[in-house]
């Protein structure tokens, strides 16, 4: 284990904080990237080192890697939103591969998405791949973690609810898929630093089984004893509105592509590397469980 310090690119956002948490928890030195206009106060009072500078300007990135031992990125343009978003998830992503190629990083972590390679008319699920692949073709020591759908953010999507009464979901409310709860990604992320992996892994995140948002909905309710309605707009409505409104607004015609593919049934994690790596997979019921808390605690 380094005393060198290890960067985290994203370190202001929900999961990026989490990453800084657990990575001082494990008595790590922690720097951060923080754009210039970023409050960076709670990172400094937990004694986290601050380095100035964007995804989009390489030279800044080279600066803030130098003399780092690993590197762990959340940052993602599309959850971010602005009119950078698409030059953060291409131009900001190749310009972190080749800063830690030029600063010969011992290793890099990835914060991917599940099937990225299998969806190329996801543009962010997509962008993530190409990441992947930049990485791999400069021969920067990576792994990527590839996680399924944020549960504690889709849950609380159109407000807290175990207040509202309902979650809202888009296209088929019975499909299993696989979710992660930020906190057990954050964990993840931060044990990645010096966890035996082979360079360029490719490892899946979920739970023991996938769930559907029905039963997110129901195991929700069951916790917190009241009834939880999952309520589905249907398919063909997201799909007709990426159409149209994605004309004018990507980001819509992207959310209504990652929809369709949730309705395969595909979207489901192989978790056996993930237990090899950081032990047994969450069990669906706990992790709602804790969200439940979570959510009665807001």
């Amino acid at each position: 284990m380094s005393t060198d310090p290890v960067l985290v690119i994203g370190a202001t956002g929900s999961l990026g904080g989490q990453v800084v948490d657990a990575l001082l928890e494990r008595g790590k030195r922690v720097r951060a990237l923080v754009r210039p206009q970023s409050d960076a106060s709670r990172l400094e009072r937990q004694g986290v080192a601050i380095v100035r500078g964007d995804m989009l300007d390489l030279d800044s990135l080279v600066t803030a890697m130098t003399g780092a031992d690993a590197v762990i990125t959340t940052a993602a343009g599309y959850t971010r939103g602005g009119k950078h978003a698409n030059d953060i998830d291409t131009v900001g992503n190749a310009n972190l591969a080749e800063a830690a190629h030029r600063t010969s990083i011992r290793r890099f972590i990835l914060t991917s998405i599940l099937t990225s390679d299998q969806t190329p008319d996801i543009p962010h699920f997509w962008h993530k791949k190409l990441a992947e692949d930049r990485l791999e073709q400069l021969g920067v020591p990576f792994v990527a973690l590839r996680p399924g759908a944020f549960v504690d953010q889709i849950a609380s999507g159109a407000g807290n609810p175990l207040e509202k009464g309902r979650i809202f979901w888009i296209g088929k409310a019975d499909v299993p898929l696989t979710f992660v709860h930020t906190s057990d990604l954050a964990a993840y992320l931060a044990a990645a630093v010096d966890a035996e992996t082979t360079d360029g892994e490719r490892v899946d995140i979920g739970w023991d089984r996938p769930v559907s948002i029905r039963e997110v909905a129901d195991q929700l309710g069951r916790s917190a004893e009241r009834k939880i309605k999952a309520r589905a707009v249907p398919g063909g409505i997201a799909r007709a509105a990426g159409a149209t409104i994605g004309r004018f607004m990507p980001i819509v015609q992207d959310m209504a592509a990652m929809f369709r593919w949730f309705d395969t049934g595909r979207y489901v994690a192989d978790t056996r590397r993930q237990e090899q790596l950081f032990g047994p997979a969450p069990r669906a019921e706990e992790a709602l469980a804790r969200l439940s808390n979570e959510l009665r605690a807001e």
